[in-house]
């Protein structure tokens, strides 16, 4: 029999976003990552119920495959009603990848892009399919594996928990052995963090699985961080049967003393990374940086009042940054279409109000005639609304 020797999670807001739609449950023999989608709130209420229908754990009387798939469908439903019911989180979304340890099996139930892996001897194997735009063209024989790591359209979902009343759940069970250690992730680590990268970080020796959890979100974060990172690690182990018992109940007991309930949305404050071969921080968010020595003030009321006049449109121009977006080219070529954070003006000595946020994989010249104009006008949006209309326009462009 199997059970838990070592397990880690933990979310991270990552550098380009404004709240955590990530969330996650963590407690063997069960644990579960859900990305949320829909917008900032919507996100992070879609990613919440579908993790909340978790707890507790999973409904007796069926074979875990079962239990997984009817507790996802039962998130599912809730979170369509909202969707239906609450015109705030209408088209919210999220998905689900959840990892259930039985016995001498690990059953695994997805739906969406995030992902679950296995490491065995040194070998590497993603054990979900994406349910994405990419992933069907990869599936397809369309685009390669190595292709579909940059491909623009990637974010693009086909299938999520909230789209409709009914969801289709891929589940199936790995036969699992003492050593190996298992990865669910947010689509955050991925994105930022290829395969090649994941297999030497997770086949390193001699590092706890905090450590290299922690490794995994600083690499995603130091790539860039363009989304939630969420990673949960977990390392099995053969216990004797005399000790566990006959029962999956009693696998679970004997591992209760190294597992805690964990979830929540893990909206870690946005912070530069740890560098990747530095010692990581301790659970629970780690030891406290280091006080910084305050500047030194300096005499002069001039000086002052030219503070007290500046620094506030200062700060005021940097929020406002950080809460609109536009849609423009590249300024590098000025053709490609992309998705700018900031305000759409350059102050004097080339100082910018904007950053570029996204950059699709579509050409003005690609756009037709008539709607050129909607992609240039610069009109001030939210993250959502930017984000919404470049996807459409990218798969206008693949069909």
């Amino acid at each position: 029999m199997l059970r838990i020797a070592e397990h880690f999670h933990d979310s991270d807001l990552g550098r380009q976003r404004q709240s955590n739609e990530d969330d996650y449950y963590a407690r063997a023999p069960l644990f579960v990552v859900a990305d949320g989608m829909g917008g900032a709130q919507a996100g992070e209420v879609a990613s919440e119920l579908a993790v909340r229908q978790f707890e507790g754990g999973l409904p007796a009387g069926s074979t875990p495959a079962d239990a997984l798939v009817e507790t996802i469908k039962e998130a599912n439903a809730q979170i369509h009603e909202q969707a239906l019911t609450h015109p705030d989180r209408a088209g919210m979304g999220t998905t689900v990848t959840a990892a259930f340890v039985d016995d001498e099996t690990v059953v695994v139930a997805h739906v969406g892009d995030s992902r679950c892996y296995l490491l065995r001897d040194g070998d590497l194997i993603r054990l979900t399919r994406d349910h994405s735009l990419v992933g069907e063209l990869v599936a397809r024989g369309k685009l390669t594996e190595a292709e579909a790591e940059s491909h623009p359209q990637r974010s693009v979902i086909t299938r999520a928990l909230g789209a409709s009343p009914d969801v289709e759940v891929d589940i199936e069970a790995f036969p699992a052995r003492a050593g190996d250690v298992f990865l669910l992730c947010s689509d955050g680590l991925t994105g930022m963090v290829g395969e090649a990268e994941l297999k030497r970080w997770l086949k390193e020796p001699g590092r706890s699985l905090e450590q290299v959890g922690r490794t995994l979100i600083a690499a995603a974060n130091e790539a860039g961080g363009r989304d939630n990172i969420t990673v949960i690690l977990f390392r099995l182990e053969e216990v004797d049967d005399r000790r566990a018992g006959a029962g999956r109940d009693d696998a679970a007991a004997a591992t209760a003393e190294h597992e805690a309930l964990s979830s929540g949305p893990g909206t870690v404050a946005m912070q530069a990374p740890a560098a990747v071969d530095t010692e990581p921080a301790t659970t629970g968010g780690g030891a406290a940086a280091p006080a910084r020595e305050p500047p030194r003030r300096r005499s002069g009321g001039g000086l002052l009042l030219l503070l007290a006049v500046i620094l506030p449109l200062i700060v005021g121009a940097w929020l406002a940054t950080r809460a609109v977006y536009f849609i423009g080219t590249d300024p590098a070529d000025g053709r490609t279409v992309a998705i700018f954070r900031g305000l759409p003006y350059e102050l004097p000595f080339g100082v910018s109000l904007y950053e570029r946020y996204y950059e699709s994989g579509v050409t003005l010249a690609d756009v037709p005639a008539a709607r050129r104009e909607r992609f240039t006008d610069h009109t001030l949006r939210s993250r959502d609304d930017a984000e919404d209309l470049v996807i459409a326009l990218e798969k206008d462009q693949i069909e």
